[in-house]
């Protein structure tokens, strides 16, 4: 399994999943050229992919939905912006619901965000490997965490520094907004849930959704792995790396 995370954060989110010459999409918030652009990297188009699976309606995830085929399109509603059709009842994403599509077995797992309606997160497996596509919640319930254990890859939010955030211009409510539990998780929560996911099987630890104001590749990544040692006593020799909304992060075997 291959992964590619095209873009990640405020300005808009998609990642592709690549087994062989099959992909699957998660998230839809960015321009059909950009897309085309990383799919070409892998000798591939947009012929090759065979579903969109979007985490939720907030307009960086889902903006560009109505340039998918309805018929390849998943979401947790079945009435999207711009899209003229609803979905088919069949591609509505419910909590824990799972979707076998061309040698990919995709299982959705509920989080804590303040959208009109769910959002979730993916299990994706194919040829005995895991992927967690974890973003845009204030927690991780815990009635999910047994589902989560020891991924292949985890690609996890990891959205702001709580001191840059405080000490930004951004207005209190929206602060507040953020750090809620219907909010983003902060380093400090990602190093926490990483160090409680990450086991034998685990390679890559892709941080998602960093915010451009209130936090950087370097805090992120060195407050992660601090609270992963505070947690297990060492740090895993795994690779870790930081996501952003304007260059490809790539990974997968």
């Amino acid at each position: 399994m291959k992964f590619n995370v095209i873009s990640s954060g405020s300005k808009g989110n998609c990642t592709l999943i690549i087994n062989g010459d099959k992909v699957i999409v998660l998230d839809l918030g960015v321009s059909k050229k950009r897309i085309e652009e990383a799919l070409k990297g892998y000798g591939l188009s947009f012929n090759n992919i065979e579903a969109y699976f979007i985490t939720h309606t907030h307009h960086d995830h889902a903006s560009n939905c109505y340039q998918a085929d309805i018929n390849k399109l998943y979401a947790t509603t079945d009435t999207l912006d711009k899209v003229e059709n609803k979905l088919p009842p069949t591609h509505i994403i419910k909590p824990f619901s799972t979707f076998y599509i061309d040698g990919f077995k995709i299982s959705s797992f509920p989080l804590s965000h303040d959208d009109k309606v769910i959002t979730v997160g993916f299990i994706i497996e194919c040829d005995d490997e895991k992927l967690i596509y974890l973003t845009d919640t204030g927690f991780v319930p815990e009635k999910t965490m047994p589902l989560l254990q020891n991924p292949d890859y985890l690609l996890i939010e990891s959205n702001h520094d709580p001191k840059m955030l405080w000490q930004s211009s951004r207005p209190e409510y929206l602060i507040r907004r953020i750090i809620s539990d219907t909010g983003h998780l902060s380093n400090y929560d990602s190093g926490y849930y990483i160090a409680n996911l990450i086991a034998d099987n685990t390679k890559e630890v892709v941080l998602l959704h960093l915010s451009e104001e209130c936090n950087t590749k370097d805090i992120a990544l060195n407050t992660v792995k601090k609270v992963i040692v505070e947690q297990l006593g060492y740090l895993p020799d795994i690779i870790y790396k930081a996501s952003s909304a304007d260059k490809e992060t790539k990974g997968g075997s």
